[in-house]
């Protein structure tokens, strides 16, 4: 990765971050670079999401006056909104942004840099030729694959897919759990929270689950998620530790003779102190205290790699296993493009 750096008396280049989205689109928009058939917002979270490309910035007193979006095939690099605000023109700054990406792709072995300018563009083709580059007799071939070429907002259509494997476990029978130890320089609680408000729930569900693409309860408005969650039947178990809140844990016992462990996770910020087993062990204690027939649980290949490992170490059992493709909810909108 190149790291930031100033380039010039006054342009900085860096890495796209949070908070850039709508001043960079403002940029593209004034270079005259968007298009009916782009969709900028999509088209960011797309390099966002993906290991082969990156977006750069370039700042003057800390305004964006150029960008790059370069991503490659594994050989072949290419940039796209390649842009500089026209009051920031005649100072080298769009060469400086190439090179720059330029760079980023030598450091990944990435042997060659491709172009497409589009028919008409004199502009682009003159400054591409100013700064090194040679036009090849190539064909490019395309075909779109969104309808009209547009993004599609169909959810069943919709081209940027997740896919993973969902396991289920369950118990039928209270187990001997393993033994959990925490630090004893924290004061560590765990609180029902009844009858909790929507807003401290989404705040719980929201921040733990954003890492592990959470999102069906997102997809709920505040009526139908507060149906849920205010349920008797529904408990939800909050973890403090000094006071914070640090995970929490679902039950849901609205089917008869069964308890669904619905939801468990633990804050960012308390991952790999230990919490996790305790609420886990926490979690099915209380289960068993109601006596039902068979405690369930499923995790899928997006949640933390050692769930799965510590369900089946506190006597979970699998029982089947299921493949699931969703569209992106970070392109959907249910979740934020950054984390």
């Amino acid at each position: 990765m190149v790291d930031p750096e100033t380039l010039g008396p006054d342009l900085r280049i860096r890495a796209y971050r949070n908070g850039d989205r709508e001043a960079l689109i403002d940029l593209w928009d004034h270079c005259g670079l968007l298009v009916s058939y782009n969709d900028p917002v999509r088209d960011i979270a797309l390099w966002q999401a993906s290991n082969n490309a990156e977006i750069f910035v370039g700042e003057m007193d800390g305004r964006i006056v150029a960008s790059v979006c370069v991503g490659h095939d594994g050989h072949r690099g290419n940039p796209y909104y390649v842009a500089v605000d026209p009051t920031a023109r005649k100072g080298g700054i769009g060469r400086r942004l190439m090179r720059h990406a330029e760079a980023w792709l030598a450091q990944l072995g990435i042997p060659k840099m491709n172009i497409m300018v589009r028919e008409g563009n004199d502009h682009a083709n003159a400054f591409y030729r100013a700064i090194g580059y040679e036009e090849t007799p190539r064909a490019v071939f395309g075909c779109w694959l969104t309808a009209d070429g547009r993004p599609v907002k169909d959810a069943e259509t919709a081209p940027a897919m997740i896919s993973s494997t969902v396991t289920y476990l369950e118990m039928l029978a209270r187990p001997s759990l393993p033994p959990t130890a925490l630090s004893s320089r924290r004061t560590v609680a765990l609180l029902r929270a009844r009858e909790p408000s929507v807003a401290f729930y989404r705040f719980l569900y929201n921040t733990i689950g954003e890492a592990w693409t959470w999102y069906t309860r997102r997809e709920l408005d505040g009526a139908a998620l507060a149906a849920i969650i205010q349920d008797e039947k529904v408990e939800i178990y909050v973890l403090y530790v000094d006071g914070a809140p640090a995970g929490y844990a679902e039950l849901d016992r609205r089917q008869e003779h069964e308890i669904e462990l619905a939801y468990l996770g633990i804050m960012p910020e308390f991952v790999g102190a230990g919490l996790g087993a305790y609420l886990l062990a926490s979690a099915i204690d209380i289960a068993w205290s109601h006596e039902p027939r068979r405690l369930w649980v499923h995790t899928c290949s997006l949640d933390h790699p050692r769930a799965l490992a510590l369900y089946q170490q506190f006597g979970f059992k699998p029982y089947k296993q299921e493949h699931e493709t969703f569209p992106d909810p970070r392109l959907t909108g249910l979740m934020p493009i950054e984390s």
